[in-house]
């Protein structure tokens, strides 16, 4: 995995592997080792406008653990909630060393998802879940393919059916099959949107190219607009404290490379009818440690002490890798 060659292959050549569902919830023995250089063979801790804090890859003999597509962390920054696009729930917390570096996964569980007809063990079709916000008292999931975002209650949401769905806001028609909703996420309430969800696509496009995006709820409720550079595509997002909007983008395919990067909205420009688009944060390829990377999440350690915590889906390949990554973001550059 440490070169374009090899995993450019990987890609062409290998499938998703088929698993099993879980029925009820499973405790899943997990794994980790750790990854403390972000470049092969470089002591480089400084990307961009990120610093490199640490990460770990994982494993599990169960082959039920793997294609992570969305991470939102508690309040305690520790246990977490995650969707797998297979249609499965995943709960654990994080563990850290005495240097406070990630360490490894603890507590890990997993369910397949409720419908809203209380079926589990759907097909992948039917339960691509993609985009996951912690809202008050509920987990909001975003789906390709069957385009929905559900509303799960919170607590209680791996045995439960959905409690409610909300209105798509874009026309069905306008969302891709394979990429549709891959962004749900929550604004902070002092933000400048306030505590709303705003979706945004992976690769559904207006008439001018501009990827579909819209915003959930509040005084700016409606659609928007975000730039896209071709060859990347969205894969997740995450609000800073202030209300910017982090987006988590990857180029995956032969022609281009495999790809990592974030760019930072500025959060005051998401309006109904705006197009937006902004800095970009990092930008890494293939020298570095990164696989095909989904999620995104914000945690706040302190004040002067905002990190990013960014997985991947690994599609269930024995080629790919699942990975945590830790970043801080240096402020004021």
């Amino acid at each position: 995995m440490r070169g374009l060659p090899l995993l450019a292959a990987a890609i062409a050549l290998s499938l998703p592997l088929p698993g099993p569902a879980a029925a009820e919830v499973v405790a899943l023995p997990v794994t980790s080792r750790a990854i403390t250089h972000f470049t092969f063979g470089s002591d480089q801790r400084t990307f961009g406008k990120l610093e490199f804090l640490g990460g770990i890859s994982y494993s599990s003999s169960n082959p039920l653990l793997g294609a992570v597509s969305a991470i939102r962390f508690r309040a305690d920054r520790q246990d977490f909630v995650a969707v797998l696009d297979t249609g499965h729930w995943l709960t654990g917390r994080i563990e850290r060393d005495a240097e406070g570096r990630l360490s490894g996964l603890a507590d890990l569980k997993i369910r397949s998802m409720l419908n809203e007809e209380g079926q589990d063990e759907n097909v992948k079709y039917q339960m691509d879940a993609e985009g996951l916000a912690l809202g008050k008292g509920e987990v909001l999931v975003s789906f390709e393919n069957v385009h929905r975002i559900d509303a799960y209650p919170d607590p209680g949401f791996m045995d439960a059916r959905p409690a409610r769905r909300l209105a798509l806001p874009f026309p069905r028609r306008e969302l891709r099959s394979n990429r549709g909703m891959e962004t749900l996420a929550m604004s902070p309430e002092a933000g400048p949107l306030g505590a709303v969800p705003v979706t945004v696509t992976e690769r559904s496009l207006d008439p001018d190219g501009n990827v579909f995006a819209a915003v959930l709820g509040g005084p700016r409720a409606g659609t928007f607009a975000v730039t896209r550079n071709d060859p990347w595509d969205i894969t997740d997002g995450a609000f800073l404290p202030n209300g910017d909007l982090l987006l988590l983008e990857r180029r995956f395919r032969l022609s281009d490379g495999i790809g990592m990067r974030i760019r930072r909205i500025d959060g005051g420009k998401i309006r109904p009818g705006a197009v937006v688009d902004g800095d970009v944060l990092i930008d890494v390829d293939l020298s570095h440690q990164i696989d095909n990377m989904e999620g995104l999440d914000v945690v706040v350690m302190g004040e002067d002490d905002i990190r990013l915590i960014v997985v991947s889906d690994d599609n269930h390949s024995i080629l790919q890798r699942n990975l945590m990554l830790e970043f801080r973001l240096l402020l004021g550059k």
